[in-house]
């Protein structure tokens, strides 16, 4: 099941974000830190780069605030020389060395980087092997993206495919169950989650595309109790996910 893993270089921003790569091995080249920076995590920083090997520039703020995406650079910026895309395969094999079921997450078209980068947190928060996206027509990894995913990007592997369908398709062969969240399905917390599962999300306003719904095998609905229809993408991940930790538990 070969993807696109074309590597992307990008900016991880903010002190604990750059400690996480740090600590992870990420293959940073260069760090950027506000002159005259001081605190415990700058001196974590400091520490962690010379141990490593990697050159600190020290730079005014107006430097960073111009290479700043997420415009929350807490005074440093890590500069990773390529993220790398894992294979799907990758993610079925972190599964088997753990000795666990498959549990992955696939987003069928997320756009907003704050949702993917909660996402990714919840996925490696409640133990899931892995998150894939898809290729076209959504959000990649980016620097926002690092940021709202609290350093679990450096701990989760995220596959990119083209087809999300057929890649349902090839996971099932190899013994997956997938659940799609949808507010016309069978209330979650009435199905049988448990076993090899993959949990389908929605984009954001228009929910699981239609080709995707239909080559799940649960479609889960999550009660509604006040007046707003749906939650938030990342929230609705949440909380089928932890359905899933629930009964596997």
């Amino acid at each position: 099941m070969k993807d696109d893993q074309r590597e992307e270089s990008l900016l991880f921003e903010g002190r604990n974000e750059v400690i996480e790569a740090l600590r992870a091995g990420k293959s940073i080249e260069h760090i950027y830190m506000l002159d005259g920076a001081e605190g415990g995590a700058m001196s974590t920083i400091r520490r962690e780069a010379k141990k490593a090997g990697i050159r600190i520039e020290y730079v005014d703020k107006s430097r960073l605030d111009r290479m700043s995406e997420t415009h929350s650079h807490q005074g440093v910026m890590a500069r990773i020389a390529a993220m790398n895309y894992a294979e799907v395969d990758d993610i079925l094999r972190i599964a088997g060395e753990r000795g666990e079921d498959p549990f992955l997450l696939l987003l069928d078209g997320i756009e907003d980087p704050h949702n993917l980068g909660a996402i990714i947190r919840t996925a490696n928060v409640c133990g899931a092997h892995g998150v894939v996206i898809m290729k076209d027509r959504a959000v990649g990894l980016t620097a926002t993206v690092a940021k709202a995913s609290a350093g679990a990007i450096n701990h989760t592997p995220v596959a990119r495919v083209t087809n999300l369908s057929r890649t349902i398709e090839e996971l099932k062969e190899k013994g997956l169950w997938f659940v799609c969240a949808d507010m016309d399905g069978q209330c979650l917390y009435e199905q049988k989650l448990t076993g090899p599962m993959g949990v389908v999300i929605g984009a954001e306003g228009k929910g699981v595309s239609r080709l995707v719904k239909e080559k799940c095998d649960f479609v889960a609905s999550i009660p509604v109790k006040g007046e707003i229809e749906s939650l938030n993408a990342s929230v609705a991940a949440g909380v089928l996910c932890y359905e899933i930790v629930r009964q596997r538990m």
